[in-house]
């Protein structure tokens, strides 16, 4: 990573906080390691040191990205350093979210594949059916790229009118499914967005295994928001721990 980058308009951006850095290295690890992403899913923060640009690798599998593959994107969507570089493809729908929603500072792209039934099928939302993930309140949005583009596109964010018509279906809420292409998840910070991606996927899986057996007795809203509340404020015990394993033990 450069020391200092240009914004395109002769403003010098400053240098992320080497931590920063290796913490998105780590949220990539952890994502890999617990079966969010695979060779394909992306996570980024928003810069810390300048809220109108966020951090996200070059195009590589999540598990092989180190802190030199990290640069600094604006809100077109384009890495703001002079460099060869090949970025995400679908780096636009970070920037989209990040411009529409302030308080976001981390966002997860996955394919998850558990979730994948809930974008496709309208009438089972996936719904919140325990603690772990209260924060899933509502029934979670799904967004249709057809409905913005019509037949015939690749299903993938390519550009910042599907970007903001992702982050406008998504409206407020912590996760957005995408039809036939997966699921989209934000935070306040890279442990919080990290236990919301692992345990949206969870959630799916058991929800999928729960109606093969019966119908399901879901949380209710109180019960959901009183449990993202509490479960919410130890998201860092979970982090702690999944950084050791990923840093310790995860083979380069």
């Amino acid at each position: 990573m450069n020391n200092k980058s240009g914004d395109g308009g002769g403003r010098s951006l400053p240098t992320p906080n080497p931590t920063d850095l290796q913490n998105l290295v780590s949220a990539n690890r952890i994502l890999y390691k617990y079966g969010v992403v695979d060779g394909f899913g992306h996570v980024s923060l928003r810069h810390p040191q300048s809220a109108d640009h966020f951090l996200l690798s070059r195009n590589l599998a999540p598990a092989r990205v180190t802190v030199e593959d990290i640069f600094i994107h604006d809100f077109s969507g384009e890495i703001v350093e002079a460099t060869a570089a090949n970025p995400y493809l679908e780096r636009f729908l970070h920037a989209e979210i990040y411009k529409a929603r302030p308080e976001v500072m981390a966002i997860v792209h996955s394919h998850a594949n558990t979730v994948i039934p809930f974008g496709v099928v309208k009438q089972q939302p996936l719904r919140p059916l325990w603690h772990m993930a209260g924060f899933l309140k509502k029934n979670v949005p799904i967004f249709d790229i057809r409905d913005h583009a019509g037949d015939g596109t690749d299903l993938l964010i390519t550009d910042t009118k599907l970007g903001a018509a992702l982050a406008s279906d998504m409206g407020d809420a912590p996760v957005v499914l995408m039809r036939g292409h997966g699921a989209t998840i934000v935070g306040k910070n890279l442990p919080e967005v990290c236990f919301r991606a692992i345990y949206t996927q969870l959630n799916a899986d058991i929800q999928l295994k729960a109606l093969a057996v019966g119908d399901i007795t879901y949380l209710t809203e109180l019960e959901a928001t009183a449990a993202a509340e509490n479960i919410g404020g130890q998201v860092n015990r979970a982090w702690n721990l999944w950084c050791e394993e990923v840093n310790s033990n995860f083979e380069e």
